[in-house]
């Protein structure tokens, strides 16, 4: 089954609005997992206009689901995910001062940087996955590296998916046998809503994990944020079914 991150970033970015912790971040995130959610994604920016450093090993002490921390991997960033251990780490490409994360990663020329920063990672028990555009020449850079997953960068998707969906996942479905045949897991993240999704689930095969957060909160301001969690779960409920898949 897939597994749905919900990233807790915008929510983080609502709360520092005022200076206080209302709302309290801790709080949403247990009650994302209460509602459904099977992992929380966090994405702590240099300049924490999101989610805080001290946030981390708050969060880190209650969730008890999988527990995802992105970002770039400045040596501040490695050592703050050795400390707090996470399930996975999500390696992404933007610099400090980027909007949002809108590519991937050129693995072929930062092999070996990766590769150095994969074994560190692993050392300390930590799954590593790779924020990554479907291109086959660097699907298999990634899977030199050691990395256990990617993650499809998914934004080119949603924006081509109103004009031709079939021509949007094209690149994703063809990447998804790759990394079927080099065992490399897939996840995948970037404007994925209630919308897209479904499509997307039933033709990337493999699919292991999405990560949404600005989605959901923004599906959450008219349908509540436990409906909206539990109306993405259903996207590939209904899919699996459709696919004729038996639920075990």
């Amino acid at each position: 089954m897939i597994k749905l991150s919900v990233n807790i970033n915008k929510i983080a970015l609502i709360r520092n609005a005022r200076g206080a912790n209302y709302p309290d971040l801790v709080k949403v995130a247990l009650d994302c997992e209460e509602f459904g959610a099977e992992g929380i994604t966090v994405h702590p920016r240099p300049d924490e206009r999101h989610v805080k450093f001290f946030d981390i090993p708050l969060l880190k002490a209650v969730l008890t689901t999988e527990f995802n921390i992105e970002g770039y991997p400045s040596e501040d960033f490695i050592d703050m995910v050795i400390k707090n251990k996470p399930h996975q780490c999500t390696l992404v490409p933007d610099l400090p001062g980027a909007l949002t994360s809108d590519t991937g990663w050129d693995t072929i020329t930062h092999q070996q940087s990766l590769k150095n920063i994969v074994t560190r990672l692993h050392d300390h028990g930590i799954r590593v996955s790779l924020f990554i555009d479907p291109i086959a020449d660097r699907l298999y850079a990634a899977k030199e590296t050691g990395t256990d997953r990617i993650e499809f960068y998914t934004g080119p998707y949603a924006h081509d998916f109103q004009k031709d969906k079939v021509h949007a996942v094209a690149p994703f479905a063809m990447a998804a046998k790759i990394c079927n045949d080099l065992n490399l897991g897939i996840n995948a993240g970037h404007d994925l809503n209630l919308d897209n999704l479904k499509y997307f689930v039933a033709h990337v095969p493999g699919l292991m994990e999405v990560s949404i957060g600005h989605a959901i909160v923004c599906d959450a301001l008219y349908l509540g944020l436990k409906n909206t969690i539990q109306l993405y779960l259903r996207n590939w409920l209904k899919t699996t079914f459709e696919l004729g898949v038996e639920l075990t």
